[in-house]
């Protein structure tokens, strides 16, 4: 998609206006990054924040803001390029990855670092809305596959940082960021088919937005939820979510709008979609279309998938991955489910990490990529 866009003006290298594609780069800045908050652990490697273009979950153009990192050592070959899609964050655009990991104030800059270990640039977006103008479209899965693929493309297009248009591809993400790494699955051959992209590995993945919900309701992490009701409404206008709110679901959804997820999470603890709602909103039309929409597993992805989930997942039931891996696995996609003995959602990511960077390793060395479908 082509678009015509004017230049922000924030520091870093701009581009000057012009007509610009999806993928596109605004402004590059430098920046560092830290393990810890008193910022005493730097990232080692060569970080932008940049600002690109994509495109939203109606197809209407969008200015996305994420981070862009290369290893400072050198690679025997063109360096292969990451997509890295992290997990939620909040709602507020303090939450953006890249505006927490300036701060040294999020675990998953970690997981980024296996990544930057094996010499492979990393590409991460903030997502449509969080630290950009606009509500953050939480969980609108074309949405957020769109800026996937997209800040690869950026990273590429980002002056000095030395990669390559034609580089190998890999995508990884969990939680919120697996069902990124999904949509980026199974967009990328419409949507992005220059990309060499050769594998996702995609883990704990709320797939099926409506069963995740359902468990939710009335659980410790309802707030979950309630901010991906938050997010598809802000993707989609027609939802009218306000119309649906009683006095107190409209003073708590607009009290959680610029939150991150852990004041989110304890402010909606234990709540229901009924104790906030006129009506069963899940339930009403329009949401059910874009709900229905928004369900991954009904496009075949094109390249192997590496799909895992934790067996005591409190918060995505691991049902719903089994769920995936079925509907991917019978519409002929090559699929290699793992489930992991862990406890929880969060060991989940900790457990499947080094395993689904092994398996991406893998696919930049050609190896056969293995099915259990």
């Amino acid at each position: 998609m082509v678009f015509f866009a004017m230049v922000l003006a924030i520091p870093g290298t701009a581009i000057p206006a012009r007509a610009v594609a999806a993928g596109d780069v605004v402004s590059a800045q430098k920046v560092t990054l830290y393990y810890d908050p008193a910022r005493l652990l730097k990232v080692p490697a060569k970080v932008w924040k940049i600002l690109y273009h994509s495109t939203s979950a109606t197809g209407a153009p969008v200015q996305v803001s994420g981070t862009v990192l290369v290893p400072k050592t050198p690679y025997p070959g063109t360096r292969p390029i990451i997509g890295y899609a992290v997990g939620t964050k909040g709602l507020g655009d303090q939450c953006a990855p890249s505006a927490l990991w300036q701060r040294g104030k999020d675990n998953e800059i970690a997981l980024v670092s296996l990544l930057l270990a094996r010499g492979w640039a990393v590409a991460v977006t903030d997502y449509e809305g969080l630290g950009t103008p606009g509500p953050h479209t939480y969980m609108a899965g074309v949405s957020q596959g769109h800026a996937v693929l997209d800040a690869i493309r950026a990273a590429a297009r980002v002056p000095d940082a030395g990669l390559s248009a034609s580089a190998e591809v890999g995508v990884l993400g969990y939680s919120q960021g697996g069902a990124a790494a999904g949509w980026a699955a199974q967009l990328q051959r419409a949507y992005a088919p220059e990309l060499r992209l050769r594998g996702v590995a995609a883990g704990g993945v709320p797939a099926d937005l409506k069963r995740a919900a359902d468990h939710l309701d009335g659980r410790a992490h309802f707030g979950l939820a309630a901010a991906a009701g938050a997010g598809l409404d802000s993707a989609y206008p027609e939802l009218d979510l306000d119309g649906y709110l009683t006095a107190e679901g409209r003073t708590l959804f607009a009290g959680i709008r610029d939150d991150c997820t852990g004041a989110i999470v304890d402010k909606l603890a234990g709540r229901r979609f009924s104790q906030l709602t006129t009506a069963d909103v899940l339930n009403a039309p329009a949401w059910q279309a874009r709900l229905n929409e928004n369900r991954l597993g009904g496009r075949t992805p094109g390249v192997p998938i590496y799909l895992y989930h934790a067996d005591d997942d409190e918060i995505i039931p691991i049902a719903i991955g089994r769920t995936l891996r079925r509907d991917w696995c019978d519409r002929g996609a090559k699929v290699l489910w793992t489930p992991l003995p862990a406890p929880n959602h969060t060991t989940g990511a900790v457990e499947g990490a080094p395993i689904a960077i092994a398996w991406l390793s893998s696919r930049f060395e050609g190896l056969p990529a293995l099915s259990n479908c």
